[in-house]
């Protein structure tokens, strides 16, 4: 005999948001340590193959983590700009990636685990979920920062381990 019930399915989270927090300021700590590695002069100055320096990747990263989350809070969409002058010293760079660590911690409490679902668009183009914006914020942090590694490696400079997020 035939089974023509219909199953039942339900949702079950995998991760809670404050984990997913963690993991993603995890990943920025780790991301931290490789701009303190730069000498001074090679962060801004160094590249291989035509690729930026490190200091203008770090640019990019910056101009997507706060002004996205504002945006997943906010729902008011603004523009993309990677091109923010945040000082002409590494050190700089550094205060302005912890206040931006801090203005993260705030901006995730005010986004209710309902939201992590609904479909948005990210800088008035890139569309997708909350929750799927906010693993390309990670997932791209990632990204690039493979590329600071080699950088690091072809200035013969031990990168930071790549697991280590504390």
């Amino acid at each position: 005999m035939e089974n023509t019930s219909k199953k039942q399915t339900t949702a079950t989270q995998v991760i809670s948001p404050e984990q997913l927090l963690q993991h993603y300021q995890g990943h920025r700590k780790l991301t931290r340590k490789v701009i303190e590695t730069f000498p001074e002069n090679d962060f801004f100055n160094h590249s291989i193959g035509g690729m930026r320096p490190f200091s203008e990747i770090t640019k990019e990263l910056l101009a997507i983590a706060v002004p996205g989350l504002t945006e997943i809070v906010s729902g008011a969409n603004g523009d993309f700009d990677e091109n923010k002058d945040y000082g002409h010293t590494k050190a700089q760079f550094l205060e302005k990636w912890d206040r931006d660590t801090e203005e993260i911690n705030k901006l995730w409490r005010q986004i209710p685990l309902e939201r992590y679902q609904e479909h948005i668009t990210l800088f008035g183009q890139y569309e997708g979920t909350v929750q799927s914006s906010i693993l390309y914020f990670i997932d791209n942090e990632i990204h690039h920062r493979g590329q600071g590694f080699v950088y690091l490696r072809a200035l013969d400079i031990e990168p930071p381990f790549f697991y280590n997020r504390d």
